[in-house]
Formats: structure tokens, sequence, C-alpha cells
């Protein structure tokens, strides 16, 4: 069960960020108004939520969860692989320091949040062009003191590990059609997610509910008949910028 989450509103530069998607420019107005629904539906899903500022010198800044890796037990602080982010990470440390144990990321390693999914009592790690191997390694030493297992996984064609696979529980996966290296997770009950509704993947679940991005109906259905109950939000001016639902929080 997580209790706790953090999130960032977006900066008025929120539009200036990384971006591949080639959907247009984000509505930032529209996208305050996206970002309170999301902080809502995290109460609604029981958290107790900590709403930081806007960073406008980091125009990504909104997706916190690149910025840490957090647990009930512990917390370890990444070291983004987009130099352009590199600072992000030190916003995050006073926030954090107050409240659980910490452990850093370093140099020659680098990593994103988004990179890392935890299932039970395994983190998995997804090699991608955020997160290297090394970063990879300095990550399984930590979790490993803890008593979690963790594995590294190859991540192509996707930004992110998380992007295109998202833990459910019990034993439930949602994964990206194209995603690379499906052998290495055939333990999981795998729901693949249909041509055209990709972005769906990224789909979080938070206690008793699993939230959905709007638009996207077969996704819904086959979470739905897993005995989830949902909740939809829409994400547009997010999913322009490389976004989605697991980025805007850090959840514990």
């Amino acid at each position: 069960m997580f209790t706790k989450a953090i999130v960032r509103k977006p900066a008025e530069t929120f539009a200036n960020g990384i971006t591949t998607a080639k959907l247009g420019k984000p509505d930032y107005k529209l996208a305050l108004k996206q970002h309170e629904a999301y902080c809502n539906a995290l109460i609604k899903c029981g958290l107790e939520l900590t709403v930081l500022d806007a960073l406008p010198a980091f125009p990504d800044s909104c997706f916190v969860e690149d910025t840490a890796v957090v647990t009930k037990d512990f917390g370890v602080i990444a070291r983004p692989g987009d130099p352009r982010r590199l600072g992000e990470e030190q916003e995050i440390i006073k926030v954090l320091e107050p409240l659980l144990q910490l452990h850093y990321i370093k140099e020659p390693g680098f990593l994103d949040g988004g990179d890392i999914m935890q299932a039970d009592d395994r983190f998995y790690i997804g090699l991608s062009t955020r997160t290297n191997l090394a970063g990879s390694k300095q990550l399984h030493k930590i979790v490993s003191q803890y008593n979690y297992e963790s594995i590294s996984i190859p991540v192509c064609n996707l930004l992110h590990f998380k992007t295109g696979v998202n833990y459910l529980g019990e034993n439930n996966l949602l994964i990206h059609r194209d995603f690379c290296s499906k052998d290495d997770l055939k333990s999981f009950n795998q729901i693949v997610i249909e041509r055209g509704e990709e972005y769906a993947a990224n789909s979080l679940r938070i206690n008793d509910y699993v939230i959905v991005p709007k638009g996207f109906p077969k996704t819904l259905n086959a979470i739905k008949k897993l005995g989830y109950k949902t909740i939809e939000l829409n994400l547009s001016e997010y999913q322009k910028m490389d976004g989605g639902l697991s980025c805007l929080s850090l959840r514990f």
C-alpha cells in the first residue's frame, strides 16, 4: 500500500521541455488543469500529497518520477541520463531527506526513475538511453542491502522502461506489443497493449485503483476484466511531452 506521493506543478516553460512525440505544442493552462485532476486522483487513491512549486529553470521537472526511486524504506537519488535535466535531482533531495534514508547514483552512472519498475520484492531496471549499466549496477547494490532482488533488461525503441511496461500487481503486467525484451518477463501474466493504444501501457496501479489514460477503451476494458477499479484521466498535454501517468509522481 502507498501512503504518500510527491508531485511538482508544471512550469510556464513546460513547452520548452524534451520531446520526440511530434504531437504539437502543449497548452499550458490545460496542462495545469490536467495536473490538478491527477492530484485529485492520487488523493482519491488514499495518498497524502505533497505538491512542490514549479521550477521554470527545468521545463521537464513536473516529471518528478525521474529524479528518484522511492520505497517506504529508502530512497535513491537518480542521475538523469539527459544532461539537460541534470540539477532536477538536487531539488528533490531537499524534499526526501527528512523522509527517507537516501542513497545516490554517482558518476559514471546515470539513471532515470522512469526506467525502474518495482514488482513486489524485485526491481526491474531498464537499460535505455537514459539509464546505463553503471547506474544499473549501483542501484542493484543499493536495493540488495534491503533484501530486494533486481534484474536489468534492455529497452529498445522506447524512451523509458515504464513507457512500455507497468506492473499492476497480482502478477499482471501491461506491456507494449513491440517491447523487445518480452521473454525476460514471461513469468508474468502479460496484457499486451493493442496497436494504437500504446500510450496506455503506462497505466498506474495505486492501492485499490488503476489510473488509465483517457481515450484507450481496449486497454481500459482489459484492466477492468482483471477486476480492478479504474480512474480515467486525460493527459493529452503530457503525452505531447513524452510524459505519462507514472512520470508525474513519486509514490511510497
